[in-house]
């Protein structure tokens, strides 16, 4: 089953861009399209870096770092969860 898949044209620093996205995931693409927007703006205003080029680089990085600490915290919480499983399912079971 092939899923459908619809052009949506963004403006990414002030170019005009055509991606393709699944049908229904329009919104995601936009808003995603947006935090990066306004990132390089932080990181251009932050920063010394006045060149796009590096200040995407930038942001780029500091999403993928903010998803690793998201990563990261998820993880401990799943470790946490089922440690407290297992600990119910012992008391439980005695």
């Amino acid at each position: 089953m092939t899923e459908k898949s619809n052009q949506v044209e963004v403006t990414l620093l002030g170019k005009t861009h055509q991606f393709a996205c699944t049908e229904g995931q329009e919104q995601v693409l936009l808003d995603a399209v947006s935090l990066l927007n306004q990132r390089v703006e932080d990181m251009k205003q932050r920063s010394t870096v006045r060149n796009e080029q590096n200040a995407l680089l930038l942001a780029a990085l500091h999403l993928c770092h903010d998803l690793q600490a998201l990563q990261q915290t998820n993880e401990y919480q799943q470790n946490q969860q089922q440690t407290l499983i297992n600990k119910l399912t012992e008391h439980l079971g005695k």
